[in-house]
């Protein structure tokens, strides 16, 4: 069956493509299912499925190359690392949704970082008091970048630069001559990245109920948009994308448990990027982060103040490289003058571009910084096993972001040709 045939206002032409996709109503079952996947990489809709596809490559590209690869170890390991980039990644992929960037975020890491441990260490402030005063030093930074910007009108890249240089210098300076501080090993902060759920029970549950948590909110979803006599997703597909999500949730759960069990890094990493999507995407506040993305003048005339969202975006970001710059300075159990300098913020921002956010503002997704610290990481990983200098690492990922950039901008240009963008 033709999508278009089942509405009223659908093209009956057979050129279903260049119709508005709000008015296209789908068959159900798998035939609907691929018809529509079909008409959404036709139209240059093509979300997250490139970036997957690179990640399916690279895995069993060095997996061929190391057997250790894809080892429990290695993904452990990996699942693990991925967290501190990824965290600054979702507040980059905030700024890229209303199309500004923030170039201060691996400053603002390292600076939290300094605070954090100069508090808690130098001073002697209980770990959960300097944690909350750490953050809020970074909440505070996005909130002066967002007021130069959105309030003064000065361009967010040169703000962001200045801050990038500014509290670089105050992070130095926090840190003093010694330039490290060691953190206490058997500290909150410490033991984010070192604590695993280290009984496979626990991990099975986890994953059972975060399956069950997407059934019922699909399920829901789709009742509620039945009630509205909107199109809506089928219980027997429901049914078919638990089941995908079912076998890879468990199907990780085991390879984690068969080393040191599920890292309570990743856990709150993912409980980030679950919960920050749900605000994206069915919050009135994310609706307005969107519209800001698609047109600053339209989403004003639509009566959004756009001077306070771009000001609280600046601010997620900022809040999110503290958060990030915490588990980084985990990691490492110290704080140095090199933290969150060097690479770190070329990484975020190819990350959050590699996972699938667009550069021109208005579409992408928290997974799309999941996906794409991924990518990078497993590259990092791949290198690593296989004892290749980190030149050629840089040179890769330049080139896989290269690719992400062009595949967005052809995605783009498609949607244009279909009205669609």
């Amino acid at each position: 069956m033709d999508p278009s045939s089942t509405t009223g206002r659908g093209r009956t032409d057979g050129t279903a493509g260049d119709a508005d996709p709000r008015l296209i109503r789908r068959e159900s079952g798998v035939a609907g299912h691929l018809a529509e996947f079909r008409r959404r990489m036709r139209g240059g809709e093509l979300g997250s499925v490139p970036v997957v596809l690179g990640l399916i490559v690279i895995w069993i590209t060095f997996q061929l190359l190391d057997s250790n690869f894809l080892s429990p170890r290695n993904l452990s390991n990996l699942s693990v690392d991925i967290v501190g980039m990824g965290m600054i990644a979702i507040g980059i992929v905030f700024m890229l949704l209303i199309g500004d960037i923030d170039l201060s975020v691996g400053s603002v890491s390292g600076l939290v970082a300094a605070v954090f441990a100069v508090l808690n260490v130098n001073h002697g402030m209980t770990e959960w008091a300097a944690v909350v005063v750490a953050v809020l030093c970074g909440t505070a930074t996005g909130a002066v970048h967002g007021f130069f910007v959105a309030r003064i009108g000065a361009p967010a890249f040169v703000v962001t630069l200045a801050g990038l240089l500014g509290w670089n210098g105050l992070m130095i300076y926090l840190l003093g001559t010694a330039g490290t501080i060691n953190l206490d090993d058997e500290g909150m902060v410490a033991r984010l990245t070192n604590e695993y759920l280290t009984s496979d029970v626990a991990t099975y549950a986890v994953a059972a109920v975060g399956v069950a948590a997407f059934f019922l909110v699909s399920y829901r979803e789709a009742r509620r948009r039945a009630e509205a006599g909107v199109p809506y997703r089928p219980l027997v597909e429901i049914a078919v994308r638990t089941a995908v999500l079912a076998v890879l949730a468990f199907g990780a759960a085991a390879v984690l448990v068969d080393f040191q069990g599920l890292p309570l890094a990743l856990m709150i990493f993912l409980l980030f990027v679950i919960g920050l999507d749900l605000v994206l995407r069915r919050t009135p506040y994310g609706r307005k982060v969107f519209a800001l993305g698609g047109g600053v003048e339209a989403a004003r005339r639509a009566g959004i103040n756009v001077v306070v969202v771009r000001i609280s975006v600046f601010m997620v970001s900022g809040t999110m490289a503290a958060i990030g710059g915490l588990f980084l300075a985990s990691r490492l159990t110290s704080v140095s003058q090199a933290l969150g300098a060097g690479e770190l913020l070329m990484n975020v921002i190819a990350a959050a571009v590699i996972g699938g956010t667009s550069l021109f503002g208005g579409r992408g997704t928290t997974w799309s910084a999941l996906l794409g610290v991924l990518v990078i990481e497993s590259i990092a990983s791949g290198m690593t096993l296989l004892g290749i200098e980190v030149a050629v690492q840089f040179m890769i990922t330049g080139c896989v972001l290269l690719a992400a950039v062009v595949i967005d901008s052809l995605s783009r240009r498609l949607q244009k040709a279909h009205g669609r963008a």
